[in-house]
């Protein structure tokens, strides 16, 4: 292998890369664009939940009761209701999430002694939400329960017509490790980068050897006595570089854009990425080497690395919960592993004796790459 024909091809590279303003934005602009786009749309935080409160009694306590709903911080009061009716209609037409349903005699009942009934029903065509919303409503009423007078209410809770009835509340001290404030944007932001990388890196050399078929200059890169492993290096290390410039591009609007904290070490971060990219970079030569077709292997890349990375490397559903077939073949998807990474950098500041595992399945990836891209790839014009 020759140094002097490495750089010669990657100088050839770089000239047509500069030349090529589609390829300027999609290496330097549409990684931040999608950090940004992604990392405020998608949350998983469930906040400024519509209610409708139907309050029969009208007392003292339900006011406070009330009142602990609003202030919780999760919980909009859109309209007090005069019926039940009244408030299932709210939630039908999506006016509403919750129906608070404040039985007459509950404030009787609490001083009493007695376990005050309250329903509550909830829009359950998102189930996720559904189940969030109760469990933020009982705790809340546990929390009235606690220290809301002598009696000990209850909540008494109906979801598309099933009811159940809370238990009396449990003191206990709970405490959140990495993720302290609890914000999706925390595991949300670290787990684009991966994603974003395994798209933008297989894009970015996915259209190299088409370029060449398509301008007719593979001829002469054919006349040239570079090998193929040469060749696939050589297109390779320029988008190596760009890629780490993303990589700590995006690391940088993490931190001070969406305040998300890192506790690890950045040279770890910017090894793993090296075996990342080079891995996804080297797929997408292989694409490239396969489609001869700038448009083919643009879609090929997206297919091959988006949804994949997308939807079974663990960034938006749980490998955990997923189907056994599933989650087998979500160990050979790259993502998975450098989602892995991102987040423990980010929020857990873990390192080598944590993420061994990952790195080497990513140094697999990186290998298995080169070589997918190298024997794939013809000089041949045949």
């Amino acid at each position: 292998m020759s140094g002097t024909r490495l750089w010669a091809i990657s100088r050839k590279e770089i000239l047509q890369f500069r030349r090529d303003p589609r390829s300027l934005l999609l290496a330097f602009l549409l990684p931040v664009l999608l950090l940004i786009l992604f990392g405020y749309a998608i949350t998983w935080d469930v906040r400024n939940i519509a209610t409708v409160v139907v309050d029969h009694d009208r007392s003292h306590a339900t006011r406070d009761l009330i009142a602990a709903f609003q202030a919780s911080g999760y919980f909009r009061l859109q309209a007090v209701a005069e019926s039940a009716a009244e408030a299932e209609a709210a939630i039908a037409r999506g006016a509403a999430q919750l129906a608070l349903i404040i039985p007459p005699g509950f404030s009787a009942d609490l001083g009493a002694g007695r376990a005050a009934p309250l329903q509550a029903i909830v829009d359950g065509c998102d189930a996720n939400t559904a189940t969030i919303i109760l469990a933020y409503a009982q705790a809340i009423v546990q929390a009235f329960s606690a220290g809301g007078g002598s009696g000990t209410p209850s909540l008494s809770s109906t979801l598309l017509g099933a009811g159940a009835r809370m238990q009396p509340p449990v003191s206990a001290a709970t405490r959140v490790w990495y993720n302290e404030e609890m914000l999706s944007r925390n595991m949300i932001v670290p787990g684009l980068i991966a994603v974003i990388m395994m798209i933008i890196a297989a894009m970015l050399t996915s259209l190299t050897i088409a370029r060449e078929w398509e301008r007719g200059t593979m001829e002469q890169l054919a006349a040239t006595p570079v090998a193929r492993l040469e060749v696939v290096l050589g297109k390779l290390f320029p988008y190596l570089v760009i890629g780490l410039l993303d990589v700590a591009v995006a690391a940088l609007i993490g931190v001070y854009l969406f305040h998300v904290p890192f506790r690890g070490s950045p040279v770890m971060l910017m090894g793993a990425s090296v075996f990342f990219l080079i891995g996804a970079l080297g797929l997408g030569i292989f694409i490239s080497s396969v489609a001869r077709s700038q448009l083919l292997a643009t879609q090929m890349a997206m297919v091959l690395t988006f949804l994949p990375a997308y939807l079974l490397s663990g960034f938006m559903f749980s490998i955990d919960v997923m189907p056994k077939a599933l989650q087998l073949i979500t160990y050979i998807i790259p993502a998975r592993y450098f989602l892995v990474v991102t987040r423990g950098l980010y929020l857990k500041g873990v390192g080598p004796e944590v993420l061994y595992v990952q790195g080497l399945s990513m140094l697999i990836f990186a290998a298995v790459g080169i070589t997918l891209a190298t024997r794939v790839f013809r000089k041949e014009l045949a």
